[in-house]
């Protein structure tokens, strides 16, 4: 079976934004455009194709990635949508969640993508959120476009959200377009490359008109032409000896450098428009096909050799031993277990096996389904450079790699945020209570940010998220997905614990029993891990991880070798009880300096415990704290109710970082503890006679004032 679609005619991207935007209104326009439906289904009215989840469309807002497929003839070809394959380009699109809760569907997107549309709300221009997700597509080198939406809008400002870009999150960005008019007067584009004007009539905007610049405009026209020509021809030197001497560099010339530019992150181009109105939607897609990758532009990705430990990689090329990545898990209502994964090289077909190097496992590759949101198309097939889903595997998780068994690689895995926040849960009935292990197990492995554990001491179940409703949308997909009815407790801050000194203990941990005794002696030093040093050399002796690093200084085997692991173990063990109040530690470097053993007595679990005991007694020793999430709030309210504002924030143990206007508010910054924030939004509203509203998003772990640590303790006991 060959491919139907050249590679050089595919494009991966994602839309992504802070909430309300307007991600999944744009997603439903191109939909639309691109003839994928014959209506579009409005956020407000519950009937969006990339919010399909029930609790998506009660809220408004998105919570799960939802992969579409869907093609695209660029409007500036003479035979625009013909039928005709050859004149279309295949985009795989997601459209991705804008709630910070929801922020680890934002990162695993980001790594499987080639290129991101970011859309900013022309009236807030730049939202904390906007700047986490830039942050992951800057982690993951991903090109983006800027689409400055929302134009029609009372108070939307274009110059005013292109300049909050410039600011916040490049220098690099430029204008592609103006619009003509704003707020209600919204009426089209001006493209400043082609330095023609564009308006949108017809059914739904779908005609775009080519119009006159209006006069009015054309000096502001001109000028910001003139700065995106000198933005584009500094990426090329005989452009630029052109574009001084006077000439006119060709508009075909001028793209290629774009995209070039584009590809490689030292441009990021800035479009405008309004998706509800239905206007700019489609030249954002000529631009999808101009300027961001296909993945044959890309780099190659690199691994690492399971059997040899050294980095070798792949390229986009259907003839290269197959790889790809699962990025995602979704339990699916009709056909069970879908695992989105993202070819890198290499084809997979339906019904032959497939290598999971993470487990070194086989399974059986039943179906392959492209996606259309929660619609599902089957294909016999997949090749390089696509995203697709596989039903029914057993063993494949998120960051999981497939490959060719003969030529194994492991691809680095996607990292995730660590939850801030705990619920008990408990089930309401006896027979909810092996449904509800089952039920938890399966959301925990469909969202690397939810976790599961049980409390020792009490025998309850914790669970763990990135925020309230994050929570609250797990325990309500609980109670529709699997039937489980359960109890749930007030939320609980998720503290950890870390050292602020250097201590040291020795610990011999001798039994003797009828038979055989139980022998471990060791010597550990305990200090506050220091942060890892780029381009240092790591060194054999040390094993690193995160928050944690463990050094083996054992010299001339005084402690066998075979027991340093049970060693590391043991300290790992004493680590996720605590010594303070019982909360995990982080951000430790111990070393293992001296010990002993015996010929017949020494076991792993004499040393473990020997560790474990040594390892408490020197962290006692080396002035423990507790730590607490601390996180960024941003409160948008009226002049008027600023003061009120600023001194509950104060109350709240919260330091007040800074205010700035925006669209007739004022913008409060400032960072506040999350034991504080539980209910704020709701306490919000009710100061602010409803209008204020509030952001937050996590920040940092910083250490807890005394007197607060105190009643912390108390608690715990």
């Amino acid at each position: 079976m060959q491919r139907d679609y050249p590679l050089e005619k595919v494009r991966n991207f994602g839309i992504i934004a802070h909430i309300d935007a307007g991600k999944t209104t744009t997603s439903e326009r191109i939909l639309y455009y691109t003839g994928s439906q014959h209506k579009i289904g409005e956020v407000h009215e519950g009937e969006t194709t990339t919010d399909w989840m029930a609790q998506e469309r009660e809220r408004g807002i998105t919570i799960t990635a939802a992969a579409i497929t869907c093609f695209w003839a660029p409007t500036y070809t003479p035979e625009a949508h013909k039928k005709d394959i050859d004149k279309k380009f295949r985009f795989n699109i997601i459209d991705t969640p804008g709630h910070i809760d929801f922020t680890a569907e934002v990162k695993r997107s980001m790594r499987v993508l080639d290129g991101a549309i970011i859309v900013f709300d022309g009236v807030a221009g730049v939202e904390p959120q906007s700047e986490t997700n830039w942050r992951y597509a800057e982690e993951a080198s991903v090109p983006r476009l800027c689409f400055i939406n929302k134009l029609d809008r009372t108070g939307a400002n274009f110059e005013k959200s292109y300049q909050s870009i410039l600011a916040r999150l490049s220098k690099n960005a430029v204008r592609m377009q103006i619009p003509t008019g704003e707020e209600d007067k919204h009426e089209g584009v001006i493209d400043l490359l082609t330095m023609k004007g564009y308006k949108f009539e017809g059914q739904l905007g779908s005609e775009v008109i080519e119009i006159e610049i209006p006069a009015e405009l054309k000096p502001d026209a001109e000028k910001y032409r003139g700065e995106l020509l000198e933005k584009i021809v500094e990426n090329d030197e005989e452009a630029m000896n052109k574009y001084l001497g006077g000439e006119e560099v060709p508009i075909e010339n001028l793209k290629k450098i774009l995209r070039k530019a584009v590809i490689e992150n030292k441009i990021f181009p800035v479009f405008c428009g309004s998706a509800l109105k239905n206007k700019g939607v489609q030249l954002i897609l000529d631009a999808v096909v101009d300027y961001l990758p296909s993945p044959l532009d890309i780099p190659a990705i690199k691994g690492i050799d399971p059997k040899t430990g050294e980095e070798i990689e792949r390229h986009p090329s259907d003839d290269e031993p197959f790889a790809a990545l699962a990025f995602k898990l979704q339990a699916d209502p009709f056909v069970g277990q879908l695992t989105f994964f993202r070819v890198y090289s290499g084809t997979i077909e339906a019904g032959s096996y497939l290598y999971n190097a993470s487990t070194g496992d086989k399974e059986r590759l039943g179906r392959i389904v492209r996606l259309q949101a929660d619609k599902r198309e089957e294909v016999k097939k997949v090749f390089a450079g696509e995203i697709a889903a596989a039903v029914g595997l057993k063993g494949a998780k998120t960051s999981h790699t497939f490959c060719d068994e003969e030529h194994p690689i492991i691809l680095e895995e996607i990292t995730f945020p660590e939850p801030v926040i705990s619920l008990r849960i408990e089930p309401k009935t006896k027979a909810d209570q092996e449904k509800m292990g089952l039920a938890l197990n399966r959301l925990a492995d469909e969202d690397p940010t939810f976790r599961i554990k049980s409390d020792q001491e009490t025998g309850e179940t914790v669970i763990m998220g990135m925020g309230e409703l994050h929570l609250d949308i797990l325990v309500d997909r609980m109670k529709r997905e699997f039937n489980v009815e359960a109890n749930i407790g007030a939320p609980q801050v998720a503290y950890k614990e870390t050292i602020t000194g250097k201590a040291e203990a020795e610990t011999k941990y001798i039994k003797q029993t009828g038979g055989k005794g139980q022998y471990g002696h060791v010597k550990l030093n305990v200090k506050p891990l220091e942060p890892e040093v780029e381009g240092k050399k790591k060194q054999k002796n040390v094993h690193r991880y995160d928050h944690f690093e463990f050094i083996d200084s054992i010299k001339g085997g005084i402690i066998p070798s075979e027991f340093i692991p049970a060693v590391e173990k043991g300290i790992k063990e004493a680590m996720d009880r605590g010594i303070v109040a019982g909360y995990k530690m982080i951000d430790i470097s111990c070393e293992l300096t001296f010990g002993s053993y015996h010929d017949v007595d020494s076991s792993e679990i004499a040393y473990k415990i020997a560790a474990s005991q040594a390892f408490q007694e020197a962290a006692k020793k080396a002035k423990p704290v507790l730590l607490e999430p601390i996180m960024k709030l941003e409160v948008l309210v009226p002049e008027k109710f600023m003061g009120d504002i600023t001194g509950h924030l104060s109350s709240k143990r919260g330091l007040v970082e800074g205010m700035e206007d925006r669209a007739g508010l004022k913008v409060i910054k400032a960072k506040v503890p999350l034991a504080e924030l539980f209910g704020y939004v709701t306490t919000l509203r009710s100061m602010t006679e409803g209008r204020g509203n509030a952001n937050i998003e996590f920040d940092h772990y910083a250490i807890v004032p005394v007197n607060v640590a105190t009643s912390i303790i108390e608690a715990r006991k």
